[in-house]
């Protein structure tokens, strides 16, 4: 049995690591990773803030330390575009978001959504993201240091809503997600274009589909977090950005359907040659994902195996406000 006297909050006990200047100026010094989210390290000289473990090199005398990203920016400083310490973390957790989010995604059920992925052309994760993890993302759009561009879906016949692709590198979560839904999303890929004879093969690891996609001049990220308000929708579309095209992508809600908006559902369309398009429209509770094919999928008829061409979109939101993240695995030209 634990002793009462000894605190187990992981919380309070990395938080009290770093509760003198001079603890946390050596935790700079050292880039501590460890401290990261923990507090925030704000340098008068270039009117930036900074995470711990940034790779600058500041002079003591210049810094000043916060215990949040917000208090920093109340002081009138900037979040540094290196480190991007308004960009999601997750501190105090004990685990890195890789580590963390890999063991939600083995524990998936992929048999089932293997089946759901055959059967309906799309399958739901089940909760995936936390509660934080869910505010921090949606919170992190007006972060826009985070992001590569923005598109106004109006003004190019999208539909209505706004989205913005991340930069490079990309949040700690955003890049967890697509590395560790990768290799089984991989494996229905390679399944599904042996059906369709397509000849190309996904590698096992995403980091050697992305450097195939580099190779291709495909380089730009394309994970993307979408924000509707009342009466947005987004038209039905296909994401495709170039010649290397991973078939299968994520939606995650990040918002609380009912009570953040109402509306806005996902809607999936299926287009059968010689027969009038399926619909399916997948409900969502904040922190669960949908995944669907990006461009086309196999279907058994009755003489064999035929492929239909999939779009996807969001019906017209009628109340609130509401957030997605998009994990797009291919990048683009």
């Amino acid at each position: 049995m634990l002793s009462p006297d000894i605190d187990t909050n992981p919380h309070r006990q990395r938080t009290q690591a770093y509760s003198s200047d001079d603890a946390r100026w050596e935790a700079v010094r050292q880039r501590d990773r460890g401290a990261d989210g923990v507090f925030f390290c704000a340098v008068r000289t270039t009117g930036v803030y900074c995470r711990p473990s940034c790779a600058g090199r500041p002079h003591r005398e210049n810094v000043t330390f916060y215990a949040t990203a917000a208090e920093a920016e109340r002081a009138g400083f900037r979040p540094c575009k290196r480190c991007r310490p308004s960009a999601s973390v997750l501190p105090n957790s004990g685990a890195s978001p890789q580590s963390s989010i890999a063991a939600r995604v083995s524990s998936l059920d992929w048999e089932r959504i293997a089946a759901d992925l055959d059967a309906f052309g799309c399958a739901a994760t089940g909760a995936v993201l936390t509660p934080p993890e869910c505010r921090a993302l949606a919170a992190s759009y007006q972060a826009d240091e985070l992001f590569r561009s923005r598109v106004i879906m109006a003004r190019h016949g999208f539909g209505r809503g706004e989205y913005k692709y991340f930069s490079y590198p990309l949040p700690a979560v955003i890049a967890a997600l697509r590395e560790t839904f990768y290799p089984s999303l991989a494996a229905v890929a390679n399944r599904w274009n042996e059906a369709m004879n397509i000849a190309r093969r996904f590698p096992e690891e995403h980091g050697a589909y992305l450097a195939d996609c580099r190779a291709a001049g495909q380089t730009r990220p394309t994970p993307l977090l979408l924000q509707y308000r009342e009466g947005d929708y987004n038209c039905l579309h296909q994401d495709i950005y170039g010649e290397h095209v991973f078939p299968l992508q994520i939606t995650f809600l990040l918002s609380r359907p009912g009570d953040d908006f109402t509306g806005g559902e996902f809607v999936l369309t299926e287009q059968r040659p010689r027969m009038q398009s399926r619909a399916e429209v997948v409900p969502l509770g904040r922190g669960e994902g949908v995944i669907f094919p990006v461009h086309h999928r196999p279907v058994q008829g009755a003489r064999g195996i035929y492929r239909v061409n999939m779009r996807h979109g969001v019906s017209r939101l009628r109340s609130g406000q509401r957030y997605t993240a998009g994990i797009i695995f291919h990048d683009a030209a």
